[in-house]
């Protein structure tokens, strides 16, 4: 009897370790993801976009700040990144006379989400194997995090139009700013849909 309790005891021990490390690799699989969705003219021939430069009318500080004259750090590392990313993809960075203008927003906000172990009863599901004295006890449902978003627009310069919006969100560390990793993150993110492929593209 003590053999078969001793055995239980075990499967239900090595059970458990074997979720704990699965939880923490999805933790840490959902910290790195970076959600990104975009939209654009589908009239417009992104091919033909040779140089860039920043939006005249670019906001002064992405953080709302106080800041005048100078660019917070959120600014520098969004000015950046984004910098980096389209000289990657083959965009001159000029001072007059671009072929389309770059804005950019961030925001960080407090989001909410659903365990995918629970299961609306009260107490999550571990699936089978597990033993009674698992369930429930100082489990919390839901959960609470600070998301990044930033938003990057490309506009035309001679159409003044909105040719390009990409936006991605992530989950970072600070509930106040964005760190430099995390920008770079999300912005790798953004611009790894531009620009637009699609069949109307691949036409022109």
């Amino acid at each position: 009897m003590n053999r078969i309790a001793r055995f239980l005891n075990r499967s239900a021990m090595l059970a458990l370790v074997g979720f704990s490390l699965l939880l923490g690799a999805s933790s840490c699989a959902i910290s790195s993801r970076v959600g990104v969705s975009s939209d654009f003219d589908h009239a417009v021939n992104f091919r033909a976009y040779k140089t860039w430069a920043w939006y005249p009318q670019q906001p002064v500080d992405a953080e709302g700040g106080p800041a005048k004259g100078y660019e917070s750090f959120l600014d520098q590392r969004l000015r950046t990144a984004i910098d980096r990313e389209l000289a990657n993809k083959g965009l001159t960075r000029v001072e007059s006379n671009p072929d389309i203008y770059v804005a950019y927003n961030a925001k960080v906000e407090e989001k909410q989400s659903v365990s995918p172990y629970y299961n609306g009863l009260g107490y999550p599901y571990y699936g089978y194997g597990m033993y009674g004295g698992l369930y429930g006890r100082g489990y919390a449902p839901m959960s609470q995090y600070a998301a990044g978003t930033v938003i990057i627009d490309v506009v035309d310069a001679k159409r003044k139009e909105l040719a390009w919006r990409g936006s991605g969100q992530a989950q970072i560390d600070n509930n106040h700013s964005i760190s430099e990793q995390e920008v770079y993150r999300i912005v790798n993110g953004i611009m790894g849909v531009y620009p637009p492929n699609d069949q109307a593209q691949a036409r022109r």
